[in-house]
């Protein structure tokens, strides 16, 4: 049970830093999404296409060297080796992104019809993001999530602090003239966002700026390539997993008429965030597994661990989703404030599942990342990649966001069943399929039940969630009281 304590430690801290941080980001949707900002869904839209293009830029300028650093600290005995090495391949590729991305900007801007100044503020927020990538994987190698979680927390208090200021009060400070007066611009609304995020990602990097100056810069072109040969599978991955998560918001953009694209990005985007507590809780918990799947990956039966692993994620997972779905309507008006926005609604329970997929899939994927398969994550992610693409590209100008919302759940469900096909044949787990499937089966069936046909009516939704969770407990009994008595 040690080696579970401290997974759930690490789980806490990363959950706090994830999970905190991500909750105060959600009071920016209600202050996007009401009549004072955003009130028209179509602007929202516009926020989410570039974000959409930053998800997949993030991805490309990391390519990979995240999971790579994991690997290779854990394994080498010369650690400076790896940190220096990574550290300099990454500040060398981000400059010369950012360089380049500067130069042909007005470029960039007419091809992806985006307007140039908020191109030139996504260059630096790139560049910024990309020099804290190793500082912060180091703080996860090294077991320090307290500091990790405090930084993360610190950038979006900064991020969420700045929204505020610039879209609801800069405008009445401005009316009574001096030095606001000269730096508020109207209809800038978008502008701000982005300077917001700027700022926070600036004194994120000035925080970690100690981890340069203490930095021995060893670079080992030997293991950069070896760092590499590990890294590229992993950027293919990410580059799909991309696609996924965001490509569809592009795609809306491309495929839809004009004059409904950007509306429709808009709701669909809204309502997309209502599935961000299955994400929050996913992403928390994989920050928390990776590195523990490395560094007890050479004990004694470590399969056993990673079986019961997914199997606690299922049963936390099928409960958050069933909550969520049966309480959908209630924060609803909470999170999303316009009613222009409640048209999309109809995807959050697909989304829900999806995300639950996807979190599945990160689970899964132990085998193929301490096994040294990782082209195998890469092969699986662009499938995925290719289901949503395929499913976008016929159905999007017939079901709109409708489309996109199956796509990423046929995708995410096929990422899921195909690692643990590939992950019974290359490293056995003897994952408890019966118990996983019936938490599966009866939290989704319940989940349908309630929003589809019995949606409002709370007595039944929430009789639904006790049932399931007395289900739960039930099964659970055990594993909870040796919790308990720890």
């Amino acid at each position: 049970m040690s080696g579970f304590k401290s997974l759930f430690k690490q789980t806490f801290f990363y959950g706090l830093a994830t999970v905190l941080p991500r909750m105060l980001s959600f009071l920016l949707v209600p202050l996007y999404t009401s009549q004072a900002v955003l009130a028209n869904p179509a602007e929202y839209g516009k926020i989410s296409v570039i974000f959409s293009y930053f998800i997949i830029l993030n991805v490309v300028l990391s390519y990979g060297m995240e999971t790579a650093f994991f690997r290779f600290f854990n394994k080498s005995d010369d650690k400076e080796k790896v940190i220096g090495t990574s550290i300099i391949s990454l500040t060398v590729s981000s400059l010369g992104f950012f360089f380049l991305a500067l130069i042909f900007q007005n470029q960039i801007a007419s091809f992806i019809d985006i307007n140039v100044k908020y191109i030139n503020l996504v260059i630096w927020i790139l560049l910024l993001d990309a020099l804290v990538i190793i500082p912060f994987v180091w703080l996860r190698a090294n077991e320090k999530p307290m500091r990790f979680a405090i930084i993360k927390i610190f950038n979006v208090i900064i991020n969420i602090g700045l929204n505020l200021f610039f879209l609801l009060k800069l405008k009445d400070l401005a009316d009574s003239g001096g030095f606001f007066e000269t730096i508020y611009k109207p209809n800038f609304e978008i502008s701000y966002i982005f300077i917001a995020n700027l700022v926070a990602s600036a004194v994120t990097l000035l925080v970690l700026l100690p981890f340069y100056t203490k930095l021995r810069y060893k670079f080992d072109k030997t293991l950069w390539k070896q760092m590499m040969r590990y890294a590229i599978p992993v950027l293919v991955a990410g580059i799909a997993f991309s696609v996924n998560e965001t490509f569809d918001r592009i795609l809306l953009k491309e495929l839809l008429p004009a004059d409904v694209a950007d509306n429709d990005i808009g709701m669909y985007s809204a309502c997309y965030k209502l599935a961000l507590f299955m994400t929050l809780f996913a992403t928390a918990y994989r920050l928390g597994i990776e590195p523990y799947f490395f560094s007890h990956a050479k004990t004694k039966n470590p399969q056993k661990n990673y079986a019961n692993i997914l199997e606690f994620f299922v049963a936390f997972g099928s409960i958050i989703m069933l909550a969520v779905v049966v309480f959908a309507d209630v924060l609803k008006p909470i999170i999303i404030r316009s009613e222009a926005y409640w048209e999309a609604m109809w995807i959050v329970p697909i989304i829900l599942l999806a995300n639950f997929c996807l979190g599945i899939y990160h689970n899964l994927s132990v085998w193929y990342k301490i096994t040294d398969r990782t082209k195998f994550g890469a092969y699986i992610s662009v499938v995925g990649a290719l289901v949503t693409l395929v499913i976008n590209f016929m159905f999007i100008e017939t079901y709109s966001y409708r489309a996109s919302a199956v796509a990423t759940l046929i995708a995410y469900a096929v990422m899921m069943l195909l690692s643990y096909y590939f992950g019974r044949k290359y490293y056995p787990i003897p994952y408890n399929l019966k118990k996983i499937g019936l938490y599966l089966f009866v939290s989704i069936g319940l989940s349908s039940l309630s929003f589809y046909k019995y949606r409002g009516e709370y007595v039944i939704g929430i009789a639904m969630l006790i049932v399931f969770l007395g289900i739960v407990i039930m099964l659970e009994k055990n594993q909870l009281k040796q919790a308990l008595k720890r």
